[in-house]
């Protein structure tokens, strides 16, 4: 028996061990995880470290080290035109590694720590940057951790001072050469590419817009936002390495970069007998005898005939046979119930109520008669100033040639937190730029990636989605039947590629097996007790009374008597009962 019983052990066991295979491959499988800040140090995902680059240029910060000794958060106020109000520049600013999927480890960016606030800081470039006669390459990262529903992520390259730039004034007013990078609120969704430039005549300055601006493309992953200015006046926008928009600082921007040649006299006036009216009409036409203005547009048909089927007497609308008068509906106070009315179903297919000729267009209908156009022999053409040379013109071939940089900065106002700015870039070398996202954003790309699949699958099919969405019990059932179908084909392949399925059919072996070893244990165990119960079964066969069966017989014999004896008892009660109520009753 002791044998039976360890075979029945171990079959349970194999059972216990083939769930506990499933409830860990349950675990791993990531079910609708919704996790944004995933743990970066699980054994199923690393992240690389950061190393700081040994690319050189103009000004490149990467927030390693000591970066408030490079930048001056603002202390400035802003002053609203439209309405008067004046606002701070209050949002706070942290140097910190990000909160939402964290692509390399010990990256630190510049945070924009506030919500629905004005956030203003800038730094100073180690050198001025002259673009004349280069190329200008600007790059920054950003990443809306929080996301971007409403706000600016932009840069301004601050324009060198003589009187220097004052950092903790630095607000909307300072003057920047270029602003670039994204903007969304509401219908816009742009990235900006604004240059100020400098009329060389009257010594205005006039921001120039790029027409025609791309999308931002903003995420909760970091995005690569490239701005690429040519000698030959060509530049190119590039998001995460790829080109978004491109064309010329001469074409592509409104207001444009030179102004026209000529211009219209503003002091030349209309001729007051120029005539602009080409067709006039004719005075010598006349109205046609046969001409009638008052004949009607349409008349009654006279050749229609009443439908066989119309039923004249029949109300378009009848009661609501199926309506009910309310319970708590008072005549005295509501006044009588009426029914609400519903159309006539025997009105579908046929009319009903008092038949209508129907009306036609009139053939004779001409309208009120007008005289006909012809051409006007005294028009002159649509009148316009004369044109002059533009006094103010001037001609900028080479506007690339921007007036000098001297800080970079982010002046903004955001609804959403948490905006992170990284890896700035500005300098004339599109390869030290295109290195350097190599180096940093083309790693955390693909680590944010594979994270963000990872807390958001996304199904690729209706099948994908229903895989996505379906339980632990459905997901088994479908294995199973995955199982059986390539099973038939392949039991090998099978085997190896369903795991769960065999280690489940391992255990209903295992288990089956251990139930049946411990019942035939129970039943066939103990031969004493097998004895005992061949001698019983002997004893059961003989038809002749043994000391047991006399016992039981007298037993059972003394259990009627008694019960004789209770019931004559009763019966007695139950006359008296009776007598006593009828002798009441007399009385």
């Amino acid at each position: 028996m002791a044998r039976t019983f360890t075979l029945g052990l171990v079959g349970l066991i194999a059972l216990s061990s083939a769930l506990s295979m499933v409830h860990a491959q349950e675990e791993q499988k990531p079910f609708n995880a919704d996790n944004d800040n995933l743990a970066t140090d699980d054994a199923t995902f690393q992240l690389a470290e950061f190393k700081a680059t040994s690319i050189k240029a103009p000004f490149l910060e990467q927030f390693a080290t000591s970066w408030s000794d490079r930048w001056t958060a603002s202390e400035a106020t802003k002053e609203s035109n439209a309405e008067g109000e004046v606002f701070s520049y209050v949002g706070q600013w942290s140097v910190e590694e990000p909160s939402v999927y964290p692509g390399l480890k010990n990256d630190l960016g510049l945070v924009a720590k506030s919500a629905a606030t004005h956030h203003a800081i800038s730094a100073s470039l180690p050198e001025v940057v002259d673009n004349k006669g280069k190329t200008l390459v600007v790059q920054y990262e950003v990443k809306a951790q929080d996301g971007l529903e409403c706000g600016g992520a932009y840069m301004k390259l601050l324009t060198e001072s003589p009187q220097g730039i004052k950092f903790k004034e630095f607000s909307n007013e300072t003057p920047y050469t270029i602003m670039f990078g994204p903007d969304k609120c509401g219908a816009t969704d742009k990235i900006h590419f604004i240059f100020r430039h400098k009329n060389p005549v009257t010594g205005v300055h006039e921001e120039k817009h790029l027409q025609s601006a791309p999308l931002s493309k903003l995420s909760k992953r970091t995005t690569l936002y490239t701005l690429i200015v040519n000698p030959d006046q060509t530049f190119e926008i590039k998001v995460n390495g790829e080109s978004a928009t491109s064309g010329s600082l001469l074409e592509n921007f409104q207001p444009p970069v030179n102004p026209p040649k000529v211009i219209e006299d503003a002091t030349d006036s209309k001729p007051a007998n120029w005539v602009e009216e080409a067709r006039i009409p004719d005075a010598k036409a006349t109205k046609p005898e046969d001409w009638d203005e008052d004949a009607p547009a349409t008349i009654l048909d006279e050749k229609a005939t009443k439908p066989a089927d119309w039923l004249e007497h029949e109300a378009t609308e009848i009661p609501d046979p199926e309506a009910i008068k309310p319970e708590d509906w008072d005549d005295e106070e509501d006044g009588d119930w009426v029914p609400v009315s519903v159309p006539n179903p025997k009105c579908v297919s046929n009319g009903c109520g008092p038949w209508v000729r129907p009306r036609i267009s009139n053939p004779a209908y001409k309208g009120k008669w007008s005289a006909p156009l012809i051409d006007n022999p005294d028009y002159k053409g649509v009148w316009a100033p004369r044109k002059i040379p533009n006094p103010d013109f001037f001609e900028d071939l080479s506007p690339s040639n921007f007036e000098k940089i001297g800080a970079v900065g982010f002046e903004i106002w955001t609804m959403q937190k948490d905006i992170l700015f990284d890896n700035i870039y500005i300098g004339h070398s599109t390869a030290d730029a295109e290195s350097l996202a190599a180096e940093t954003w083309e790693i955390k790309y693909k680590a944010e990636k594979e994270q963000e699949e990872l807390a958001h699958p996304t199904p690729k099919s209706e099948e994908d989605t229903s895989k996505a969405d379906e339980s632990f019990v459905q997901f088994m059932m479908r294995q199973f039947r995955e199982f059986i179908n390539v099973a038939r084909e392949d039991p090998m392949q099978a085997m190896t590629a369903y795991p769960l399925v065999l280690s489940c059919l391992a255990g209903v072996v295992g288990v089956s097996f251990g139930l049946m070893l411990i019942i035939t244990g129970l039943m066939h165990g103990d031969p004493e007790a097998q004895q005992a119960r061949d001698a019983a079964a002997k004893a059961k066969k003989t038809d002749a009374a043994t000391a047991d069966d006399k016992a039981e017989d007298i037993s059972k014999v003394d259990a009627d008597e008694e019960d004789d004896k209770e019931f004559k008892e009763e019966l007695v009660v139950r006359k008296r009962a009776v007598a006593a109520a009828a002798s009441s009753s007399d009385k």
